[in-house]
């Protein structure tokens, strides 16, 4: 177990929370085995100010300020000793890297349970075919893991490939299933002996946790599998066909479109306020870029480290710019006392987030996706010659129902075609998928008519065609599964994968390009 001792100083306290949130962005504040906080939502700040590391977390629904006094971590854990103000009674938090907190022994109990309960299912619900093989062994070459159940469904010399999922698994390993699912279709066909032929995937989720992937469902081609979605009540062990449509049903808008430059002529006092406590040669890094029109953010090399905000002052009716600072979820205001503070964490930004920069500087790690995309936005013309780069939209919130989500970049080509851009610092089984939950959100806004209504490519006659879709990624990361994937995507979502040199960060030169109107998949 390695501990930090209590004579440890503050600013070492707050380091090693620093650290350990760097190397877990999908982490988890938990007291007394409970979840008070996802820290890929939260937000949090660290003072280790007159001697006391002091932690600020907040979301949407509390808030939590302790003071750190010790800090203990055992098997990716770790336990924060901690006291609240004006209590001499010490807490203890626990700093998990996932919020999924089930021992390894607790997760396998309930996945075999499962595996039972689907075969019972199965039988009773597919009674003209017999269920040759289900399990859930890990296959790394194959990148099947132990969450998904997988099966084969024979009748004469018809099959189906079947993958399930169960309801103690997170929304993201439910909304994995489809892709693993696809994966699967194709290893039951190249490993088949030849006396069967596989007609298509059923993939069976909890119910009520459909949603996603009913919609990617959608957009599968029928002509190289059937496609059959089911919701799975592992209470009743009821299992009801879900039907798999167009997403028209689904309301999908983008946010309004805002004057960037007007909300930065609005706040230029607190823009030059934070530019002048920068060290000289970080200015010219810096990226000034307005998120809405009351928020400017301030990042090198695409990590945020000061916000703008403005809105209504305290207790008035008076309108005021209010500033903070640090790195990733990290906030804290900027105030006359705070300004050291600031100028500190700007000179460990700056040192420590440089192209040449060292891997084990967690400010070198932190958000890689959003430094690709910022090597990228500006040279986008040598991924697509055919991008016009004034056209360039980044982070654009894009709403699904209840599902916000955001579009990495979003451009047009010289033909009018609209480009959705997903970008990936890292390989992602999921990258064709996730992309095309974007590609399909601004495909229906386009269709609606509502993209320039919403302040979008002004002056641009836009194509009618669907949008086109680049997937961008550095070669050694791109996984070798997403070919497999795309391969099995409807002709109509038109994609290109784009791999770039490992060294992005230094240089920016493509090594491959494919697009799929030169990809064969045998059919059926």
């Amino acid at each position: 177990m390695l501990s930090v001792k209590t004579e440890t100083s503050a600013a070492e306290l707050a380091c090693a929370l620093e650290e350990f949130l760097a190397e877990h962005p999908r982490a988890a504040v938990l007291e007394d085995g409970r979840v008070l906080f996802e820290m890929q939502t939260a937000r949090y700040a660290l003072s280790a100010e007159h001697g006391r590391c002091v932690l600020h977390v907040w979301s949407e629904d509390r808030n939590m300020v302790r003071t750190v006094t010790n800090l203990a971590a055992r098997k990716n854990v770790l336990r924060i000793e901690t006291r609240k103000f004006g209590q001499s009674k010490p807490q203890t938090l626990q700093l998990v890297p996932d919020r999924d907190t089930r021992t390894p022994t607790t997760r396998e109990a309930a996945r075999k349970k499962f595996l039972r309960l689907l075969e019972r299912v199965m039988t009773r619900f597919f009674p003209d075919f017999t269920l040759d093989s289900l399990g859930n062994a890990i296959d790394l070459e194959h990148s099947f893991g132990p969450a998904y159940a997988r099966g084969v469904l024979v009748r004469g010399p018809k099959a189906w490939a079947v993958i399930a999922v169960n309801a103690e698994e997170t929304q993201a390993t439910v909304d994995g299933a489809l892709t693993l699912g696809i994966l699967w279709l194709a290893y039951c066909r190249e490993h088949g002996d030849g006396r069967r032929v596989f007609e298509g995937l059923k993939v069976i989720v909890p119910a009520g946790m459909a949603a996603v992937t009913r919609g990617r469902m959608a957009w599968l081609n029928p002509a190289l599998a059937k496609w059959e979605l089911y919701e799975l009540d592992e209470r009743c062990e009821a299992l009801d066909s879900a039907h798999i449509g167009d997403e028209g049903n689904l309301a999908i808008r983008l946010v309004h479109n805002f004057s960037r430059e007007r909300t930065l002529e609005r706040s230029q006092p607190a823009v030059d306020r934070v530019l002048g406590l920068l060290p000289e040669e970080m200015k010219a890094r810096t990226e000034i870029r307005p998120l809405s029109s009351t928020e400017i953010s301030f990042r090198l090399h695409g990590l945020e480290f000061a916000r703008v905000r403005h809105g209504v002052a305290a207790g008035s009716f008076a309108r005021q710019d209010t500033i903070t600072f640090g790195a990733g979820a990290n906030e804290t205001p900027l105030t006359d006392e705070t300004e050291d503070l600031f100028r500190e964490l700007m000179r460990r930004v700056y040192e420590g987030r440089f192209a040449g920069g060292s891997v084990r500087n967690p400010l070198y790690r932190l958000q890689p996706e959003r430094w690709l995309e910022s090597e990228l936005r500006n040279g986008l013309a040598e991924l697509e010659p055919a991008i016009r780069e004034e056209f360039v939209y980044v982070q654009v919130p894009a709403f699904a129902g209840g599902d916000r989500g955001m579009i990495d970049l979003l451009s047009v080509t010289r033909s009018g075609r609209l480009m959705v851009l997903e970008l990936k610092a890292d390989g992602d089984l999921h990258l064709p998928l996730q992309g095309l939950d974007y590609w399909v959100r601004v495909r229906q806004v386009h269709a609606n008519g509502e993209l320039q209504t919403h302040g979008y490519f002004n002056g641009v006659e836009l194509s009618p065609d669907p949008p086109l879709l680049l997937l961008v990624a550095p070669a050694l990361r791109v996984h070798p599964a997403n070919e497999t994937v795309l391969r099995y995507l409807k002709a109509e979502v038109q994609w290109t994968l784009v791999a770039l040199d490992e060294h992005w960060r230094k240089k920016r030169r493509v090594i491959f390009r494919k697009r799929n109107e030169t990809v064969v998949v045998s059919q059926v």
